[in-house]
């Protein structure tokens, strides 16, 4: 991909340099638009402005129509399979942590309760050493 344009540096381009930056038409900017396959934000006089999450979302879009070979209901597929992934890779690290955590408290409860006291079925109360 090309340097970002000034604009983009400031957070948004036109869809007029988006559409020259990878050599597609504006309008066929606006049928992903209306597919729903990029969401660019607007302007108070109703422009779009695409930010960067939308210019790599049209990266993406792009290659896999272009060198893919894949068609539009493909590209929204893949890219609504591609954002669950990444909810999910979300969730998994959330759960991780959560059991790394509850590991840690285990571990710790582990080794205050390595001088506790155990009673043995039908036998005497003895002290417990690990």
């Amino acid at each position: 991909m090309d340097s970002p344009a000034p604009a983009a540096r400031a957070g948004y381009v036109f869809i007029g340099v988006v559409a020259q930056r990878f050599r597609v038409h504006p309008q066929t900017l606006r049928l992903y638009e209306r597919e729903g396959l990029i969401r660019p934000a607007r302007s108070s006089g109703n422009t779009r402005l695409y930010d960067l999450e939308t210019v790599e979302r049209l990266e993406i879009i792009l290659t896999l129509t272009r060198e893919l070979g894949v068609n539009l209901a493909g590209v929204e597929v893949i890219l609504d399979l591609r954002s669950r992934l990444q909810r999910m890779e979300g969730e998994v690290g959330r759960l991780m942590e959560s059991i790394r955590a509850v590991a840690a408290e285990h571990t710790a409860r582990a080794r205050d309760a390595s001088r506790a006291l155990a009673v043995r079925p039908r036998g005497p109360i003895v002290l417990r050493t690990r």
